[in-house]
């Protein structure tokens, strides 16, 4: 008989996925392939490929977990505030057809046109950050299960941390944005069927109830699961235009494709999301003071199915890793041009963000939500610029731009240190989500003053003398 509370199976398990990986990576692959995830042919990838490539880089750990924490903590709410985030993949929809639309191949391109070098300067930093940021909080993850998996051995976490990001830089360094695009179909057929074996028994267990669980307020009440709801709104906008993953797969296929991939993707993957946040919210309508979602979580199942609610994060923890190595590599290359756009300089530039990634993990931060909070708010200088620049087509003076950016910088560092006097004297003394909601705010006037100012001020020098 399986015993699926053993760390030695889920260790096996995971190292089964790691070669499978590891085998369905290309072994050779040209330019094209490594940066385009075009196949031997030269064809791009197709729909499923790249919505199933969406889709499994979306939901990956750190979002699984914030999605049931958030649930856990703050009810229907709660998850209902990260579920908001995957409306990214329609405003990213619209996002990357008007830049293709416009003839640009990549959010650099329209940036460039517009702002010269400063403009992409800015906005590169921001996905630099933000691709270090995934790779240290999946890793993380990783971490997290392994240690608790192994009777809370700190050794137990860190050496799969290690392996992981080895493996994966393994083979990720082998075949690029392709491999990247090919484990990603495994990953999400993998992850879908252990995923829902977990979803039944949750659905079918006894005492489940769906109306209390889409009512229910969670152990630390609603109110900041409602707030966070109006600051993923707020970020919605611009949040996939500073995910380099999801921006890199825009501009791969035709552009029928790619809008038909994003929709798709967005059905899925917040259906996904919902659904596992369903499980933090019924471990707090069944937690007892003092529980924690882990404990209430192995009261409520047995070790089977807590072995895959494990194993799908850590599988989504996988798929992050490839992809964003391979947006590093693009970053680093194609758009900074630190090195050729070839496959040894991409190689160089995987290995170097992952590092960084483990460099991030000496921070000893735990909160995963707060990265995706202050990258969230340090995007928010996209907001005014891509509403009124992109959409509404008006020219906005670099100066405009670089104060918006100023402004959200300033926000994310407000947050970063939002637990300190001087940001509580500025933006409440109340729930740090409170605080956020109010750094948005504040990030988003100064933005849209700025662009809006700039874009008045570049009509009234164009308009003709005596009109």
């Amino acid at each position: 008989m399986i015993d699926f509370s053993s760390p030695l199976l889920l260790s096996l398990s995971l190292g089964l996925i790691l070669l499978a990986s590891f085998a369905l990576s290309p072994r050779r692959v040209g330019d094209g392939g490594f940066y385009r995830g075009t196949d031997t042919g030269g064809q791009a990838p197709g729909l499923w490929t790249l919505v199933f490539s969406q889709v499994t880089t979306w939901i990956f750990a750190r979002s699984l977990m914030n999605a049931a924490i958030l649930g856990y903590f703050y009810g229907v709410a709660g998850t209902l505030a990260y579920t908001a985030y995957y409306g990214s993949f329609l405003t990213g929809m619209v996002i990357v057809d008007r830049i293709r639309a416009g003839g640009g191949g990549s959010v650099q391109d329209w940036l460039v046109a517009r702002f010269g070098r400063a403009g992409t300067a800015c906005y590169n930093l921001v996905i630099a950050l933000r691709l270090m940021s995934e790779l240290f909080a999946n890793l993380l993850v990783v971490g997290t299960i392994f240690q608790a998996a192994y009777g809370g051995s700190v050794l137990a976490g860190q050496v799969a941390i290690v392996l992981v990001a080895l493996v994966g830089l393994g083979y990720a360094m082998l075949g690029g944005l392709r491999a990247a695009l090919r484990t990603d179909v495994f990953q999400m057929v993998f992850f879908l069927l252990v995923f829902a074996v977990a979803l039944v028994a949750l659905l079918t267990s006894d005492g489940f109830s769906l109306g209390a669980a889409l009512t229910a307020p969670g152990v630390s009440g609603p109110q900041p699961g409602w707030i966070l709801l109006g600051v993923a709104l707020l970020q919605v906008i611009s949040y996939p235009a500073h995910d380099p993953v999801m921006m890199d797969r825009g501009f791969l296929a035709d552009r029928s494709v790619t809008r038909r991939s994003f929709l798709l993707a967005f059905l899925i993957s917040s259906l996904c999301i919902f659904a596992f946040g369903l499980f933090g919210i019924e471990a707090g309508l069944r937690a007892v003071e003092g529980d924690t979602m882990q404990t209430v979580w192995a009261r409520m199942f047995g070790p089977g199915i807590l072995f895959c609610l494990n194993l799908s994060l850590l599988v989504s923890a996988l798929s992050t890793l490839d992809s964003a190595l391979a947006s590093a590599a693009r970053l680093s290359t194609v758009e900074l041009g630190l090195g050729a756009p070839v496959a040894r300089s991409g190689r160089i530039a995987m290995a170097l963000f992952m590092l960084g990634g483990l460099l991030f993990l000496l921070a000893g931060t735990d909160d995963l939500f707060a990265a995706v909070a202050v990258s969230g708010t340090a995007s928010m200088f996209l907001v005014p610029v891509l509403a009124v620049g992109l959409l509404a087509g008006r020219a906005i003076p670099l100066w405009s731009f670089l104060l918006a950016f100023a402004a959200a910088m300033a926000g994310a560092v407000a947050y970063f240190f939002q637990a300190s006097d001087l940001v509580q004297a500025l933006f409440g003394s109340g729930h740090k989500y409170e605080r956020l909601l109010w750094i948005c705010l504040s990030v988003l006037i100064v933005g849209f003053a700025a662009v809006f100012a700039g874009a008045a001020t570049r009509r009234r020098v164009a308009e003709p003398i005596g009109h």
